[in-house]
């Protein structure tokens, strides 16, 4: 169970993560932030995303991995922490084993 400290950094570093890769990309696949991750200690942290189309996603990854440094400097600029997470990027594989139920029939 996270507590509420650790709940209120993962939403406003999810929130980061859509406005630095909005800013950063080049708009060749949609990489939409799903959610984010932060240790008890906000030590390190994880931003899930997904990407369309699907083809861009180990593009997508790449580029989000590559991209760790600056983020991190952008999420200084912008949140004031005593302890600045190091983050890293992961597809979002429950978020698309969801829409896959979602596109299922129903019997």
């Amino acid at each position: 169970m996270q507590s509420q400290r650790q709940q209120k950094v993962a939403m406003t570093v999810a929130h980061l993560a859509a406005e630095f890769l909005g800013k950063e990309s080049n708009r060749q696949s949609l990489i939409t932030v799903t959610r984010a991750d932060v240790s008890p200690d906000l030590t390190k942290g994880t931003v899930y995303f997904t990407v369309m189309p699907e083809s861009y996603e180990e593009t997508a990854l790449d580029f989000t991995k590559r991209k760790r440094t600056e983020f991190r400097t952008f999420v200084k600029k912008h949140m004031q922490l005593r302890k600045l997470p190091f983050f890293d990027f992961q597809i979002d594989y429950g978020e698309k084993h969801r829409q896959h139920l979602d596109t299922l029939p129903i019997e």
